[in-house]
């Protein structure tokens, strides 16, 4: 089977490619990310492992089944990329990875989050600048003197609050669906509780259209504590920018760290420069606002261990597909 994997860095290569070993497909390795300009490209292969910020859409389905290609997975957990409706009318089975290295994301939501509790970003830039005086603005709360608050205390929520734990930090969360591993190292509350109380918020709940967008807004930001900070290694969906923008200017709004943000298709892979397209002139905002937001391209994922999660869990939704026609891990 001749596969093509979109999105792929050069780290990532030699992982699949031990991986494939028990496989035997015949994979072509792209940094590329599908899109109308380039899904001719498809023509000749089996098989497309896509990435996030492919551009699955009705139109590019339509044309990735003209042009032969009989087997679709993504290497990602979600797949808002995906017009799944289509792919059912054309007879595509879309396989996802449904979970991989909790920890990836996790470490990287609690790094950014330490940095800005600790003020790192800020001393690091002062001394980087030759400025090696002490200013007020360097002092710190110290995490067991901090209540962190988890939404979403899933696989991801629950790595990322036993990191804080270690740290003696008192953690609190709020989830409708309360996961009973995690009761042993943080105390369920409500959300506004999660919001009134905590020193740092970090964010893990999924995002469903439509149902909680932007439920991190104006009138909850607000009811945070005076220099909170909230870190998002969510979906940008959840999260009001604007609302984090003007918190933080108006001196509300302690920090923001994410990994997720509007417009990523227009933005992963590229280097702009400094130099923003105008229309993004949102994004560039709240990089100016550093060391008080803290911006990372969507990698939570980049580790040794989620990629050759993500490489296993695509290879046999493959197999299976060609086999069955299905996959355990199907999405439509």
């Amino acid at each position: 089977m001749k596969v093509l994997c979109y999105g792929m860095q050069k780290s990532e290569i030699p992982i699949f490619e031990r991986v494939n070993q028990n496989y035997k497909f015949d994979l072509t390795f792209t940094n590329e990310l599908l899109s109308k300009d380039n899904v001719n490209k498809v023509k000749g292969y089996d098989a497309l492992i896509l990435f996030v910020n492919c551009d699955a859409n009705a139109e590019n389905l339509k044309k990735i089944k003209q042009l032969g290609v009989k087997y679709i997975v993504t290497r990602t957990a979600g797949f808002n990329h995906i017009d799944l409706d289509v792919a059912k009318e054309l007879n595509y089975v879309i396989g996802r990875v449904p979970k991989y290295s909790p920890t990836a994301v996790a470490s990287l939501a609690f790094a950014g989050g330490l940095n800005l509790l600790r003020r790192t970003a800020y001393i690091y830039e002062q001394t980087r600048l030759g400025n090696f005086k002490i200013d007020s603005n360097m002092f710190a709360k110290e995490t067991k003197n901090c209540t962190i608050g988890i939404l979403g205390s899933g696989k991801i929520g629950y790595e990322t609050a036993k990191m804080w734990k270690a740290l003696d930090a008192n953690v609190i969360a709020y989830d409708p669906f309360p996961n009973d591993a995690a009761k042993s190292i943080l105390t369920y509350t409500t959300f506004d509780e999660v919001i009134s109380k905590s020193d740092l918020i970090s964010l893990h709940m999924p995002y469903f259209k439509g149902e909680n967008d932007n439920v991190i807004n104006d009138a909850v930001i607000k009811k945070m504590k005076k220099d909170a900070i909230l870190v998002n290694a969510a979906r940008s969906e959840l999260v009001s920018l604007p609302a984090i923008i003007k918190n933080i200017k108006a001196n509300h709004l302690g920090g923001y760290v994410t990994d997720v943000f509007p417009h990523e298709p227009e933005i992963i892979a590229h280097d702009f420069k400094n130099k923003f397209p105008s229309h993004l002139k949102e994004i560039k905002e709240l990089m100016d606002l550093y060391p008080k937001t803290l911006v990372s391209p969507h990698v939570a994922y980049f580790t040794d261990e989620a990629i050759k999660n993500m490489s296993e869990v695509s290879f046999e939704n493959l197999k299976q597909l060609a086999t069955t026609k299905t996959c355990d891990n199907r999405i439509n």
